[in-house]
């Protein structure tokens, strides 16, 4: 099981992004799926997450301005980012937690993309 998100970059304050985190490999289903993010000296945190039934959860510092999204027949989900501050800068991971066909459910990353967010 892999997944690879795309869609980082360098963006002005006040501006918009969109990434994306699509699974691939042994899949028998997908439970939550969600982005986390890690700046430079800090922990890695949450950021949002989507269930299967596409009940969703925000990080306080992004609701309203960060909207999750899945596409359960491409095994993908989506982060559209609105109103982009530079405390937004991170490098941004997916996370899965999916059950294969050989193994029970088990969390999965991807390998990263960054976010930048200054003039």
């Amino acid at each position: 099981v892999q997944l690879v998100e795309s869609g980082g970059g360098l963006v002005q304050p006040g501006g918009s992004l969109i990434l994306s985190c699509a699974a691939s490999g042994n899949i028998f289903s997908i439970y939550t799926m969600g982005w986390y993010r890690q700046a430079p000296g800090k922990q890695r945190e949450l950021v949002a997450a989507v269930t299967t039934g596409s009940s969703t959860n925000y990080a306080d510092s992004v609701n309203g301005r960060f909207t999750i999204s899945r596409d359960n027949a491409k095994n993908t989900i989506y982060l559209q980012m609105n109103s982009l501050k530079p405390e937004d800068t991170a490098v941004y991971y997916c996370k899965g937690r999916i059950r294969s066909t050989t193994r029970p459910y088990e969390d999965y990353w991807g390998q990263g993309t960054q976010v930048t967010v200054s003039s």
